[in-house]
């Protein structure tokens, strides 16, 4: 009976999982002791021959804003006057205004070589994911964005990390007033299984 229980529970909190863009949160703090326990989450994903990809930095306060600040730096710094949009550069900017906490998602490379650095990657989405669902738990909205400089050799710098570290993404923690989207899916899933 139990189980049932507990199994009900997971299935309404992965079917309550939504995006909700920083643009939509209210400015409410999430404390960091909370976001503390989100990691702890994250830290239980699968990874293939314990390398434990995932790595995350985390911006919190006033480090918010800043790091909002920097990231639309370094897309002024690296775009060709030619390509530069200001309406992009004042996005990343204030990306953050209404973020209660902004994580950076990284893929720390293993020093394992037979292990695919797909599947550290795929190690990296499994521990935002096990976030993501914490955070719906406990009525935090959330975005991963992976926008901007993310995939810029320039941020990758910025982060302190490795040649053979991926930025992955960032990850927008806060709180909204706005009620929550129904799920939906756009193709059928019977599309998307074949059973043999």
């Amino acid at each position: 009976m139990e189980v049932n229980t507990t199994t009900s529970y997971l299935e309404k909190i992965i079917a309550s999982r939504r995006t909700v863009k920083p643009t939509s949160m209210n400015g409410k703090k999430v404390a960091d002791d909370t976001i503390q326990q989100l990691l702890q989450l994250a830290d239980w994903a699968p990874t293939h021959g314990y390398t434990e990809p995932w790595h995350f930095i985390v911006y919190s306060g006033d480090k918010v804003q800043q790091f909002c600040a920097d990231h639309a730096d370094l897309y002024k710094q690296h775009t060709a006057a030619d390509k530069f949009i200001a309406g992009n550069y004042d996005k990343l900017k204030d990306q953050g205004n209404l973020a209660s906490h902004v994580i950076a998602i990284c893929m720390k490379r293993g020093s394992n070589p037979k292990i695919p650095v797909i599947e550290e990657i795929a190690a990296v989405s499994c521990a935002v994911q096990n976030m993501w669902l914490g955070a719906t738990a406990q009525g935090i909205a959330a975005y991963w964005g992976s926008g901007g400089m993310t995939y810029h050799p320039a941020m990758q710098d910025y982060l302190g990390l490795g040649d053979d570290d991926q930025v992955l993404g960032f990850f927008y923690l806060g709180y909204t007033d706005e009620p929550a989207q129904p799920g939906k899916r756009i193709k059928p899933l019977a599309e998307k299984v074949k059973w043999m």
